[in-house]
């Protein structure tokens, strides 16, 4: 079962990384690390002889890529992929202390590994696990349909929940729109799915470079059922069979990132692959419903950490530049990302985790907080936020409907989570934030659309723009109804750390 979540620059010599902290008003000296950083669990490793993955950054002229390659070689590195245009090498090397090697290099503004196991290590297991639909519990879903609607719409309140079914009668999508889902692999087969699947902007991204080979994009096996839960929330199609998407008319594409072994980990390297990869291929909004392993947040006093952040983030601002939005999912963890701190007890998820506190400010959730990337909170049949789902007043930009087992909805299955596509032509029930984003980049598909010519930048104005905001709640929150506060919500009747600017509404994007 994968982890993923059902889960800013400057010029010259001044590294990516720096510049995101300064946007953010801190120094990274300031930031609070883990007890064993990263550095120290991998160099234990590498002095085994085991091979590691490294990320290094580099200035973007010719010379300086040329010199660095010849330093990854003469260092005992091997490089995977080179991504020149933002300076960003994969490389996998046996070397001691081989990212402390390459951040010596002349023209190196970051390196560090990736992970701190072996690349030939398994990954974690995660949390909570998909309710699959029956035979007959779909017969008695379609028989509660109406006329005109998808045979197993009665069950999908979130659709209705944010105008959806509305405006897919008015425009379903344009076509010329495709939303690329990086996760766990699509199930491209799904009659629900195939209508609208993109495989000429497909890839596995897995390995760090990608692979396009037809059907690379599948998911490994029927338990890689994240990414095709979330391609069907966005896309499915409006054919007469099962369920139907948020923007039905839109086309969804699959980038694979996600291990294939049981852990289904989501490393740095495949990322920076992806985001690259949808750039270039002309994928106007991606999908990100994970964060990126092995670490829950990154600290900018840790050289791997560091190094990850600005990889990641040297990629997603690439693919901003190139026009294309990026949406992501803000946790699972019920976390306060304006917080001034945290526990993080999770991380590494590779490896053995170990106990840390870590400002939020200043220890990056990645790819949610990385700048100009719209980060979304979820929220049940009520309108209310999700038990689990992370918040932050000014980190959070929109709502979405994510699935709230403690919210009953009135429909056939009395089932508070977000039905939708599985692979092997099935349908099931999930919840999380991973389900939220994507209704989020549905909506944003509806709105560019609608407004062909517009930029990242405008249509997440417009996104917020159009979200329906129902302002902090009135009495204390008690998301699981145990009679303890779980969260406290800041902010006002426009904007606050609950929904952000809003939930979002795909009626309005449409008009």
């Amino acid at each position: 079962m994968p982890h993923v979540r059902s889960r800013h620059r400057l010029a010259l010599a001044v590294p990516v990384a720096l510049s995101l902290t300064a946007s953010l008003g801190f120094l990274p000296a300031a930031a609070s690390a883990a007890p064993l950083s990263g550095q120290a669990a991998q160099a234990s490793r590498a002095a085994t002889g085991e091979n590691l993955a490294y990320v290094v950054n580099t200035e973007r002229d010719k010379r300086t890529i040329e010199s660095v390659r010849k330093a990854i070689a003469a260092n005992g590195g091997t490089i995977v992929a080179t991504y020149a245009k933002i300076g960003v090498f994969v490389v996998h090397s046996a070397t001691a202390d081989f990212g402390a090697r390459m951040r010596a290099v002349r023209g190196v503004q970051s390196a560090g590994a990736t992970r701190t196991t072996p690349l030939t290590a398994a990954g974690t297991t995660d949390e909570g696990s998909v309710q699959v639909l029956s035979k007959a519990e779909a017969a008695r879903v379609a028989q509660r349909s109406a006329a005109g609607e998808e045979p197993l719409e009665a069950d999908q309140w979130d659709l209705r929940a944010i105008g959806a079914d509305k405006a897919a009668q008015a425009n379903p999508g344009s076509r010329s729109v495709t939303v690329g889902v990086i996760d766990t692999g699509v199930d491209d087969t799904h009659p629900d799915i195939a209508p609208n699947f993109s495989p000429s902007q497909s890839a596995n991204c897995v390995s760090g470079k990608a692979d396009t080979t037809f059907g690379a994009w599948r998911p490994a096996d029927a338990d890689h059922y994240h990414g095709t839960h979330v391609a069907g929330e966005i896309a499915a199609a409006r054919n007469g069979i099962g369920v139907a998407g948020v923007a039905p008319g839109v086309k969804v594409a699959s980038i694979t990132v996600a291990q294939p072994d049981p852990g289904s980990l989501f490393y740095p390297e495949s990322v920076v692959c992806a985001f690259v990869f949808a750039a270039d291929h002309g994928v106007e909004i991606t999908n990100n419903s994970y964060y990126v392993d092995p670490w829950l947040y990154n600290c900018m006093d840790d050289p791997d950490q560091r190094a990850i952040v600005d990889a990641v983030n040297r990629a997603q601002l690439y693919a901003q530049g190139k026009g294309t939005l990026n949406v992501a999912s803000a946790g699972n963890s019920n976390d306060d990302l304006d917080s001034d701190a945290l526990v993080d007890d999770s991380s590494p998820d590779d490896s053995t985790p170990v106990n840390r506190t870590v400002d939020p400010h200043e220890c990056f959730d990645v790819p949610t907080q990385l700048p100009g990337v719209v980060t979304v909170s979820a929220t049940g049949v009520k309108g209310a936020k999700s038990y689990y789902s992370s918040y932050g007043n000014g980190v959070v930009d929109v709502a979405g409907p994510g699935g709230d087992k403690y919210q009953i909805p009135d429909t056939p299955s009395k089932n508070g989570r977000i039905l939708s596509t599985l692979p092997n032509n099935q349908y099931g029930f999930l919840q999380g934030t991973s389900m939220a984003s994507p209704h989020v980049a549905a909506v944003a598909a509806l709105l560019k659309s609608t407004h062909p010519d517009a930029g990242p930048a405008e249509l997440q104005a417009l996104l917020k723009a159009q979200a329906d905001n129902p302002g902090c709640p009135t009495d204390p929150y008690d998301g699981d109804g145990d009679g303890v506060v779980d969260a406290t919500c800041v902010g006002g009747e426009r904007v606050n750390g609950f929904y952000g600017s809003g939930i979002v509404n795909a009626l309005r994007a449409v008009k």
